[in-house]
């Protein structure tokens, strides 16, 4: 039986396409500049504007992303002006946010459970209105994102240089938080406000252990999320767990597979180059002479390229055939 001939299913999938393509494409910019954790927060100051949304009988949607957006654009100004740190100004966005949204949702006549579909997502029961408004504000993120990754890249690497570039960095910072603010907020159907960072972090993190240049790991990071996005819904649909925890439990078993692949590969560069170019030029002094061990194609130690030759790193040092002996440099 497919599960694409339920249509709360297909606006599941669609959802969790989006979603999974928006999440990592923001949440790259945050690991480069050292805020994984910004999503927790405004995922936390979000649960006022659902909050609020109860109590005044709007869209929940619409009033956590007014929220959302504000405190993401007052948490730059603190992080920019203020003397607090950026830390501390997650520290307020956090506690200051889920208090305010249980406060509130009491005063809306409703319980803490009420909010559970919020906190920790309900994809399967996302309405064609919220899967349309989620597509559309995705599609925004993801122009954005991956249209501007030179100007967002040299901001989140190095501002000072993205001043003398003549970037207007205060703006392209802003832009990047109101982005995340839109994205936890699309992202609250799916995995939930409490779980909407690890979807921004995860497949990011995931991906920089397999690849190095940062549009790379952009790309692959936004495959990553779609994929885990899309796993964790299918297996919800045939299993009971729930499909918010289960994207963020297949995010994490992609970066535990990926980790001793990135260990072997950054090992194997290593290898390959374990000399810098200065060392090239050292003098060559002869091996020790009960080296008895001859290389070869099959010797099992790494060769590099010197040159018209070929070197073989061993104990330490590069072996290369000179007539009946091997030199070391």
């Amino acid at each position: 039986m497919s599960i694409l001939q339920y249509d709360f299913m297909v606006r599941a999938l669609l959802g969790a396409v989006f979603t999974g393509l928006a999440a990592p494409a923001v949440g790259t910019y945050l690991v480069q500049r050292r805020l994984a954790l910004m999503g927790d927060g405004i995922g936390h100051i979000a649960v006022t504007g659902v909050a609020l949304g109860l109590l005044t009988g709007a869209s929940p949607t619409i009033t956590a992303v007014a929220v959302a957006v504000a405190g993401a654009v007052l948490l730059e100004v603190i992080r920019e002006k203020g003397r607090t740190s950026g830390d501390v100004a997650l520290a307020l966005l956090f506690y200051g946010g889920i208090a305010g949204g249980v406060l509130i949702t009491g005063l809306a006549g409703q319980g803490a459970l009420t909010l559970n579909s919020y906190l920790f997502g309900s994809i399967t029961t996302i309405s064609s209105g919220d899967v349309w408004a989620t597509v559309g504000l995705a599609v925004v993120v993801i122009v954005l994102a991956v249209g501007l990754s030179p100007q967002l890249f040299a901001v989140a690497q190095d501002h000072e240089f993205a001043k003398v570039a003549g970037l207007n960095v205060r703006f392209y910072n802003l832009l990047v938080s109101v982005m995340a603010a839109v994205t936890v907020t699309v992202a609250m159907r799916t995995v939930g406000l409490l779980l909407v960072s690890a979807l921004m972090v995860v497949p990011v993190a995931t991906s920089q252990q397999l690849t190095r240049g940062f549009r790379t790991t952009l790309l692959l990071s936004m495959v990553l999320g779609t994929v885990a996005s899309l796993g964790g819904v299918t297996i919800s649909a045939y299993l009971p767990v729930a499909p918010g925890a289960t994207i963020v439990l297949l995010a994490l078993a992609g970066f535990l597979a990926a980790w001793p692949v990135g260990m072997l590969m950054r090992r194997r560069v290593r290898l390959s180059a374990p000399f810098s170019p200065s060392d090239l030029h050292r003098d060559h002094t002869v091996a020790r002479e009960d080296h008895e061990h001859e290389h070869g194609d099959d010797c099992g130690h790494p060769a590099v390229q010197h040159g018209d030759h070929v070197d073989y790193v061993h104990d330490g040092h590069r072996h290369v055939p000179h007539g009946s002996h091997y030199d070391e440099h």
